[in-house]
């Protein structure tokens, strides 16, 4: 009795808070509009079930568009993903509910059918599933004309709505449905407005502009049109307040759910803005517009405007109005509808340019065209077809597939062979035609397919797959037109394909040009990025390279080819050999451009190259640079400041009228430099001037640790750990990441790529280096050797001694024949040990072939065989002679038989 009794007030209570309910829907004013409205119907629907929560899907009974979700309340986003778009003729209880008019309640499976699998990144799969007894309900939202939409509310109830619950639903969908279809001013508000629609409105002047422009703030809610735009819209200048409300009081309110749901998936994903739509003009009128836009981020990445235009279209759409005013039928609205996307898709595939283009086209106009849940596009490649695009099937699905061999009787490759399209109505059809891949339809998913070949220019390129969820008969319509979307698909396809395999061999070219890896050399540290500039352009001529000379010292290079293309990436590799090549010979930075100069005029006049080298000496400091039309390099020192070399950039290679200008400039030690391109500083809309501040300002960040990176800091040798632990190569590859990431935002708009090559000084410790002058005087050579031997004794190189002391005794020798003074002997260590002979002649030594029965000759062929390496290089008071040989372990370098001679017959007195 007492149960009895609770159920009873229980009922009685839920019909009061309904009654409650019911009072408040007729005292909400007209500050409600379009998905505020919407909104709060799904919030008092949610409330009367006690349900997890809601959603309104619109479009109409039939609609071949099917129903698209606009507002929802309480439901994961990866739920609400499955039920963004549904088929308007299937079974899901909305769409039953919108196509009959009438209350609908239904359970949910653990998997929705129809839906495609929404994106688990965030959530994981536990996002997909669904609680045990999870059920909707679901209402009809009735305007004057019929159902506009649907009402739905998520709830784990085990028990059907009460009579009073239903009734309040059925309420509340023919309230949403009243208040969404009432007329309103334009300046109403944001959200769906109505309008009294008239298939052609009055004309425009003909005096005016075509085309409109729009600037939206998304921050303020702004906007600033043209009088193009004004007078598309009918309004008036004077009248017109600049806010984005007005706008979507205009917009038709068939229209405005898709408009804004295009507009912020746009934003959203930064992607192009383009859409048509309906407006309701302030006299009555209604006109059909065009509108594309973009997306423009503020210097933090962030949106912050859409610009755009728009231009008026009524004319185009007169044809397809009256055939839609003379037909009611929902077939014919749908074949409408779908007119107009395959229009769109015609447009897209025109546009597309890589293979992915081509696929997210055919995903995004021909599975909403045709209601369709899955697409699959396959290249044939040998016995097998390579799907290279899909959506709505998994990636095991799709590897399961690609393993069947193409002989197999596998549907995909009979299409190919015979070049008819086959279309599967059922998966029982499927079964009884293709026997041997039965258990493709369950593992798929799938209910029904048109199986299309993919032919481009007369040879079959590959198959695409459009699927159903439900069981469907293809009309002769419905045929036709997918058989001749299929050739535009083709044609597309095999068009990308090309574009990707040349655009992947030039990308290939330019990685094998650039340097693999950078050298780990003791005067420097270095890391490097390149950036392209986009999927669309070609590859590039930048590139970089860090050379080591003799004496430890190094040449660093940076340079840019002029254009884009195969030919640009090639002249790069041969600028970067010759740069190697000249480098080799030790010449000084100014006479290495002359000579690049004269290689780069020598490819014609449609050739050039800006260019940025230096010379960075570790015993000294030194760093000598000169560039060609080349941006200045960041010298960033130590304490955090940051300045660029105030020298003349000359002009660039192939335009340049040598001598070269050269500026020297003595580095800190644990200096930093910078060099790079001017795509990573310059675009269309950032002067170069301001790139480099916003490039001096990131590394005085990044030095002082407030941007995100491992900071900078002062250490003595290329393996020094800084505080966090980590080694300097590892910390310029920070600093890398960190300037792409805090530069690339500015450079919107480049349609250029960049290079940056950030490298660390290390100066050569003064207890590595001894040097010492020696006399004019054959004695000079016993005096060498005395001091190498004593040098190599104080740093425990005594296994060294004897080919070090042949090499500076050969050495000085040679310069007291054939050279003159002052002589300098000097010996550097660091990861090699470098002897130097300096003298005051310009004359090169060379090697010669001695005759058996010569005395001498044989100077220079001795030092090329017992050191490492050895060459010559000028000074600006004569030249140097220089060997190397290698501290690391290895194998001992052997010494000449003296054939009986004491080894001191050979060194000399």
């Amino acid at each position: 009795m007492g149960e009895r009794h609770a159920r009873h007030w229980r009922t009685a209570g839920a019909e009061r808070v309904s009654a409650e309910r019911r009072r408040l829907l007729s005292v909400v004013g007209d500050e409600l509009w379009g998905i505020e409205l919407l909104r709060f119907a799904i919030q008092q629907a949610v409330a009367e079930l006690a349900g997890l929560g809601g959603l309104v899907h619109l479009g109409a009974p039939g609609y071949g568009g099917g129903l698209r979700l606009v507002v929802t309340s309480g439901l994961p986003s990866a739920f609400a993903q499955a039920w963004e778009r549904i088929e308007g003729s299937g079974p899901l209880a909305p769409a039953r509910a919108l196509r009959d008019g009438a209350f609908v309640w239904a359970a949910l499976a653990n998997v929705v059918p129809g839906m495609r699998e929404p994106d688990t990144t965030a959530g994981g799969s536990a996002a997909w599933s669904l609680p045990a007894g999870t059920a909707m309900a679901s209402v009809p939202i009735l305007g004057p004309g019929g159902p506009v939409g649907a009402l739905s509310v998520v709830t784990v109830s085990s028990e059907e709505p009460s009579a009073g619950q239903r009734a309040f639903l059925d309420t509340l969908g023919r309230w949403a449905g009243e208040r969404l279809s009432k007329p309103s001013a334009p300046t109403q508000g944001p959200g769906i407005t109505g309008c009294h629609e008239q298939p052609t409105g009055s004309p425009l002047p003909q005096d005016l502009p075509a085309v409109g422009t729009w600037d939206w703030d998304l921050r303020t809610g702004d906007v600033i049109w043209n009088d193009a735009m004004l007078t598309v819209f009918g309004l008036d200048q004077d009248t017109f307040d600049g806010r984005i409300e007005t706008w979507t009081g205009i917009v038709h309110p068939d229209d405005l759910p898709w408009v804004l749901a295009d507009m912020d998936e746009a934003i959203r994903l930064g992607r192009m803005y383009s859409t048509e739509y309906r407006l309701c003009r302030p006299d009555g009128t209604t006109r059909w517009v065009r509108s594309r836009g973009r997306l423009v981020v503020d210097e933090n990445g962030e949106p912050a405007r859409m610009v755009g235009t728009l231009w008026d279209v009524t004319k185009t759409h007169e044809t397809l109005e009256k055939v839609t005013e003379s037909r009611t039928t929902n077939s014919e609205r749908a074949a409408v509808e779908r007119a107009s996307r395959i229009s769109q898709l015609t447009r897209a595939l025109a546009e597309a340019v890589t293979v992915r283009d081509v696929v997210d086209a055919t995903a995004d106009h021909i599975l909403p065209s045709f209601g369709a849940a899955g697409l699959i596009l396959a290249y044939l490649e040998g016995d097998h077809l390579r799907p290279v695009g899909f959506t709505g099937y998994s990636k095991e699905f799709l590897d399961r597939i690609s393993r069947i061999p193409t002989a197999s009787g596998i549907p995909l490759a009979e299409v190919l062979r015979h070049r008819n399209p086959t279309f599967v109505t059922s998966a029982e059809e499927y079964v009884e035609r293709y026997p041997t891949t039965a258990e493709l339809p369950a593992a798929g998913g799938k209910q029904a397919w048109a199986f299309l070949p993919l032919i481009a220019s007369g040879r079959p390129v590959g198959s695409c797959v459009v699927s159903f969820a439900e069981p469907r008969q293809f009309t002769g319509e419905e045929r036709n037109l997918l058989t001749a979307l299929s050739g535009l698909v083709a044609q597309a396809m095999e068009r990308a394909r090309l574009y990707d395999r040349e655009h992947t061999r030039a990308k290939e070219l330019q990685r094998g040009l650039l340097p693999r890896e950078l050298p780990s050399l003791p005067a420097v540290t270095a890391a490097a990025r390149y950036l392209p500039a986009g999927k669309d352009m070609e590859v590039g001529g930048d590139w970089y390279d860090v050379i080591s000379l003799s004496a430890d010292r190094v040449a660093i290079v940076i340079g840019d080819v002029m254009g884009h293309g195969v030919s640009e990436a090639v002249t790069m590799g041969r600028l970067r050999t010759a740069v190697r090549t000249l480098a080799d010979l030790e010449l000084p930075p100014d006479e290495l451009l002359s000579h690049l100069n004269d290689l780069v005029s020598e490819l014609g006049d449609d050739f050039y190259a800006t260019c940025l080298y230096l010379v960075y000496d570790p015993t000294t400091r030194a760093c000598v640079l000169t560039r060609a039309g080349h941006p200045p390099p960041a010298v960033v020192h130590p304490d955090g400041s940051v300045l660029f070399p105030d020298a003349d950039p000359n002009s660039p290679l192939g335009a340049a009228t040598p001598p070269f200008d050269t500026v020297e400039m003595q580095l800190p030690e644990g200096s930093l430099l910078v060099l790079y391109t001017d795509g990573l500083v310059e675009s269309s809309n950032l002067d170069i001037d301001q790139g480099m501040a916003h490039l001096a300002k990131a590394l005085s960040g990044w030095v002082s640790g407030t941007l995100p990176g491992t900071p900078f800091r002062h250490e003595n040798h290329p393996d020094a750990t800084d505080p966090a632990g980590l080694r300097c190569a590892e910390c310029l590859e920070a600093l890398c990441d960190s300037l792409t990431t805090t530069l690339l935002p500015a450079r919107q708009g480049t349609a250029d790529d960049a290079a940056l090559l950030v490298v660390r000084t290390h100066a050569l410790p003064g207890e590595d280096m001894a040097s010492w002058p020696l006399p004019e005087h054959p004695k000079a050579a016993g005096q060498a050797r005395e001091h190498v031997r004593a040098q190599l004794s104080a740093w425990d190189l005594d296994d060294l001694s004897v080919t070090t002391e042949l090499l500076a005794s050969e050495l000085v020798s040679n310069v007291i024949r054939h050279a003159k003074g002052p002589i300098q002997l000097r010996l550097l260590r660091s990861d090699v040990l470098t002897c130097e002979v300096s003298d005051g002649s310009l004359t090169t030594p060379r090697m010669r072939r001695a005759a058996e029965t010569d005395e001498g000759g044989r100077g220079l062929q001795l030092v090329s065989a017992i050191s490492h390496r050895w060459g010559t290089r000028y000074t600006p008071t004569g030249k140097c002679i220089w060997t190397e040989q290698s501290l690391r372990p290895s194998a001992p370098a052997l010494l000449p038989e003296p054939s009986g001679l004491d080894l001191y017959d050979l060194l000399g007195d």
